[in-house]
């Protein structure tokens, strides 16, 4: 009889944690994804588009999220015309990004500690071409806005065209092997 009050005292207790988890689903089209690639010669920056999103919260604490990008949205800002033809052609090919066979990236959180203040520190999973890898990254949350800006090594995720680390005769056309993302996500 002990043991059997023991178990629904912790069932209870498990069911409460779950139900009181709140996910908040982002909303995608006031949502910002902004990237910037540097290379030797300069840099290129643009956008890609959040496809769908939620972060999951335990009263006002960051607990969770889970997030898909359309890569097929991906473009270049800083270049018009023919260049952003041949710069957004290049980023979806196998080169780069593969939108074709691969049109979305996923994003998983796996760890998060609060620093305080609506600040977390997150460990997440990023799938990109079909190969997950983690990524850590602060992340601000208030009110119905969550902010971060973290770079994201390429190379990890099966990127390779001109990296440094392959290409040391070719150092005038050699591209960061990290890539720059600015994300400003609001939710409901």
């Amino acid at each position: 009889m002990k043991n059997f009050k023991t178990i629904t005292i912790a069932l209870l207790v498990a069911v409460s944690t779950i139900a009181s988890a709140q996910v908040k689903k982002v909303d995608a089209s006031k949502s910002t994804i902004t990237w910037i690639g540097k290379k030797v010669a300069g840099q290129h920056n643009g956008t890609v588009a959040l496809k769908e999103g939620s972060l999951v919260f335990k009263g006002n604490t960051l607990t969770g999220g889970n997030f898909t990008v359309d890569m097929t949205t991906l473009t270049g800002t800083d270049i018009t015309g023919d260049y952003l033809a041949k710069l957004n052609g290049h980023l979806k090919s196998e080169d780069f990004f593969g939108t074709e066979k691969h049109p979305t990236s996923k994003l998983v959180f796996k760890k998060i500690a609060s620093k305080g203040k609506g600040v977390y520190t997150v460990t997440a999973d990023l799938t990109v071409k079909e190969v997950t890898a983690p990524v850590t990254f602060d992340i601000t949350v208030k009110e119905n806005n969550a902010t971060t800006t973290f770079k994201i090594d390429r190379t990890k995720y099966d990127i390779k065209f001109h990296s440094k680390s392959l290409i040391e005769t070719l150092k005038d056309q050699v591209i960061d092997d990290e890539f720059e993302l600015t994300v400003s996500l609001k939710f409901t």
